[in-house]
């Protein structure tokens, strides 16, 4: 039997519906980002990266830096195996408690990553609650979709940020039914924020607890970081708090925040956390020192806003279909996937910009996009360079502009 067939076809299938996904190879340079090297065929290119999900530009960060140099020095580079076996590294323990000081909870527990945290916490708390039905937002991610899936419980899905549908939900399954509600805070692909309060609201009415992904507004939005949650005033409402560390934090790792019995709860059942080995000391410590240091200072969060209002507004008056968004998220419209791809290699190719295109599945065919997300370290230079450079690609591929464009070089 050949058995390499059965491959070959899942990969035309990918290629025959343009959704084959091709990686570039960028080597990041400590105090130069936004600015990277790209490997390119033909040899090694400067080019300035305009869709990581760093988006503070913390992994670069002196403190952040210097923890990690210092800890792996002190203490080494691994973590010698799962915390059942080797026990828990005290850097993890004092990340821990970083963590849950930032949502305001009782406990914290650390995955090996965001999508871990949300695929087994998920999962795990379902499982634990007796006849449970999990009533999950449209948009959630997939992380979140298959943690409820593994859960095995049963599952309604409420249309997107709609609390009136999710409502209907709630009354219909009645008031003795456990229930938990299980939403994003910020939806990365479109940049919307949900209605936490009154998602809140809904869950004290109808006696739901609620579990929210903020893997996109930690670090981001709060006088210290917290979130939506705690910039909107809901973090003490709100059950189960997950975020990651490897987005505004700049280094890796997910993690869920909730009460001590939660937390212990998931910590003796998750077979995700059980049987996966811990994060080392070198990545828990730079981690708690970004912690640190956006609990404090608020110049990285006021000069990313101000970068992302700049952008949408150049990018507008230039005439591009900049999608609208009240954060940070900067989409811009395609809607074709050979377009979106081609778009974003004659960036590459042509201008040394480097954005991924954001295709089917990551958004419904017909909806796919550039997703832009810019830091603090944007200038008006490079941002002025963005709209020129997308000005002329639009033209190039004969994309809709919706205004007359800026004047390009």
């Amino acid at each position: 039997m050949d058995y390499s067939q059965f491959f070959r076809t899942a990969l035309d299938r990918l290629h025959d519906e343009r959704r084959y996904r091709v990686f570039a190879d960028l080597e990041r340079i400590a105090g130069r980002f936004p600015h990277a090297v790209w490997h390119s065929p033909k040899g090694a290119r400067d080019v300035v990266i305009w869709c990581s999900n760093d988006y503070l530009g913390m992994g670069q960060h002196p403190k952040v830096v210097g923890a990690m140099v210092e800890t792996a020095t002190r203490a080494g580079t691994g973590a010698g195996g799962t915390r059942n076996i080797a026990g828990t590294n005290h850097p993890l323990i004092l990340l821990e408690q970083e963590l849950a000081d930032l949502h305001g909870k009782e406990a914290a527990l650390v995955f090996t990553s965001g999508y871990v945290s949300n695929q087994t916490g998920i999962a795990t708390l379902a499982k634990l609650i007796p006849n449970c039905l999990i009533l999950s937002d449209a948009l959630n991610h997939n992380s979140m979709i298959e943690g409820i899936r593994q859960s095995g419980c049963e599952r309604l899905v409420f249309r997107h940020n709609d609390v009136a549908h999710l409502e209907e939900l709630l009354r219909a399954a009645g008031s003795d039914r456990p229930k938990l509600i299980v939403c994003e805070s910020l939806y990365s692909m479109d940049g919307d924020v949900a209605p936490l309060a009154k998602i809140c609201d809904l869950a004290e009415r109808y006696g739901a607890m609620t579990y929210v992904d903020e893997v996109h507004a930690v670090g981001m939005y709060g006088p210290r970081g917290g979130g939506i949650a705690e910039r909107d005033g809901v973090m003490g409402r709100i059950d189960v708090l997950e975020g990651t560390l490897a987005k505004a934090f700049g280094c890796l790792g997910g993690y869920i925040a909730a009460s001590h019995q939660v937390i212990d709860a998931v910590r003796s059942y998750a077979p995700g956390f059980i049987f996966t080995t811990a994060l080392p000391p070198a990545v828990c410590a730079p981690a708690s020192a970004a912690i640190r240091h956006l609990k404090t200072s608020q110049w990285e969060r006021q000069k990313h806003q101000d970068r992302a209002a700049r952008v949408k507004a150049i990018l507008g008056a230039a005439g591009l279909p900049v999608m609208p968004s009240d954060t940070h998220i900067v989409p811009v419209f395609v809607g074709d996937p050979e377009r979106c791809k081609r778009a974003c290699d004659l960036l590459l190719e042509d201008h040394g910009i480097y954005i991924q295109p954001i295709n089917y599945p990551t958004v419904p065919k017909g909806a796919e996009r550039l997703r832009i997300t810019p830091s603090p370290y944007h200038d008006d230079r490079l941002i002025d360079q963005l709209a020129e450079a997308l000005v002329q690609v639009w033209q190039k591929l004969d994309l809709p502009l919706r205004a007359k464009p800026i004047a390009a070089e």
